[in-house]
């Protein structure tokens, strides 16, 4: 049985490693190099960063702290944000990231996600997607994706999104959700679960952890393979190896670390 994997995820802004709510008034945690060397010394199994103003603010991903943490850590990790086009795919890969997370540009341009797939392989194509919960007709899942940090409503259905997305080659789907995003108060299952049995790619359900039996409860509840954490590690209030434990302990296989 495969192990379902925890993911710390940086959130990245002017250098620096950073976090809010619903991605407003953020506050400054650390240098995302320290921050990478220590989850990956203390069981995550992968790691993922975001430049999170680089869409928004229309300028490149900063490939110099992708270098950077890729000398030191020897775990896998995506990159998303600031990706504009295919070369900017292969610049990420050559500086060292297993992945790329493409999302409002995926959106503009689908075909983005089979130039990828077909030039790096679907293992390194992620799609990143915004969801929030939608009254729009053009929307039957009850959830409609928004891009450029939530701040641009696309009249996409999210689960047809995902759908789509699978099919031109995207080998991973993280789907995080607007509306419990930096809550700690749980993931939102039902959009992930309706993603997890459109697609048949592995789905990471992001958005919401703020304890343990969050993620248990994301396993066995939603079918994701793998879980987003943030907030509840970066604040101290618990480590990977405590989360692993107790996901241990409820029967959701996972790689454990002492």
């Amino acid at each position: 049985m495969l192990t379902k994997r925890v993911i710390p995820c940086l959130d990245v802004r002017a250098g620096r490693v950073t976090k809010g709510v619903k991605f407003k008034n953020n506050v400054d945690l650390g240098d995302p190099v320290d921050m990478a060397v220590a989850y990956s010394e203390g069981g995550a199994d992968e790691l993922v960063f975001y430049d999170i103003t680089a869409s928004a603010e229309r300028r490149p991903i900063d490939i110099g702290m992708v270098g950077a943490v890729a000398r030191a850590i020897r775990i896998p990790f995506a990159v998303g944000g600031g990706i504009s086009c295919l070369s900017d795919m292969e610049r990420v890969i050559l500086a060292g990231a297993e992945k790329v997370s493409v999302n409002s540009l995926a959106v503009r341009n689908p075909q983005i996600i089979a130039d990828g797939a077909k030039a790096f392989g679907a293992q390194c194509v992620v799609l990143g997607m915004d969801p929030v919960r939608s009254d729009n007709p053009r929307c039957p899942s009850g959830y409609e994706i928004t891009t450029r940090g939530f701040r641009e409503y696309t009249g996409m259905d999210a689960v047809e999104w995902a759908k789509r997305a699978a099919d031109l080659g995207a080998g991973e789907i993280v789907v995080n959700s607007v509306d419990a995003d930096g809550t700690r108060s749980g993931f939102e299952l039902t959009i992930t679960r309706l993603v997890a049995e459109a697609v048949g790619v592995p789905v990471v359900a992001s958005g919401g952890a703020g304890k343990p039996e969050h993620l248990v409860t994301v396993f066995r509840e939603a079918a994701a393979d793998a879980a987003i954490v943030a907030g509840m590690i970066h604040t101290g209030d618990y480590t990977i190896s405590q989360i692993k434990r107790e996901m241990a302990a409820a029967g959701v296989p996972t790689r454990l670390t002492y």
